[in-house]
């Protein structure tokens, strides 16, 4: 997959030389983010965690992988509830499992779905969803994986898909 082919704004932000994503700084090379054998990897993650989706009502299944800044991922699914408002996505879940276990600094997330599990289409992150990775990443290094497959999917920063986002610094008062 190459970053240049796709028409988003992350290519501002990174690189991909010999199948590692590769972090500009001033439009130079910097630091490595997120190797290509990962990035699959994660996607991978991420569509074994459909089959333990509980979509009973809308039947649309997700599944996601988030990978955390000393290399742990923590997976998560759908689960539906059927009054909808207790309804979790799965980036959340997946969030939510690796704070309850001590977990607050992440690199990346992979995500997948479609109806009755069938991946056809990209799956992008619901605003609430986007609104919790924004209270534990960096908007513009963490990075969204939005996949059809281990070959065909594309790569976004928080920061693109929450621009202007709500988070903890917006609370630092000077007082």
């Amino acid at each position: 997959m190459s970053i240049e082919n796709n028409n988003i704004a992350l290519n501002e932000l990174v690189c991909q030389e010999h199948g590692e994503l590769i972090q500009k700084e001033n439009g130079k090379k910097a630091v490595q983010v997120l190797k290509d054998d990962t990035c699959r990897k994660l996607i991978r993650e991420a569509i074994h965690s459909l089959r333990y989706s509980y979509a009973p009502y809308s039947g649309f299944k997700v599944g996601a992988a988030l990978l955390t800044e000393d290399i742990k991922i923590y997976t998560g699914c759908n689960i539906e509830n059927a009054s909808y408002s207790p309804t979790n996505c799965a980036e959340r879940t997946a969030f939510f499992k690796a704070v309850s276990e001590g977990k607050k600094k992440f690199e990346a997330i992979a995500i997948v779905g479609g109806k009755d599990g069938v991946i056809t289409d990209y799956c992008p992150p619901c605003g609430v969803c986007r609104q919790v990775m924004m209270e534990f990443c960096n908007p513009k290094t963490f990075l969204i994986i939005l996949a059809k497959s281990e070959e065909d999917y594309w790569i976004y920063s928080l920061e693109d898909l929450l621009p202007m986002g709500f988070g903890p610094n917006n609370l630092t008062l000077d007082i």
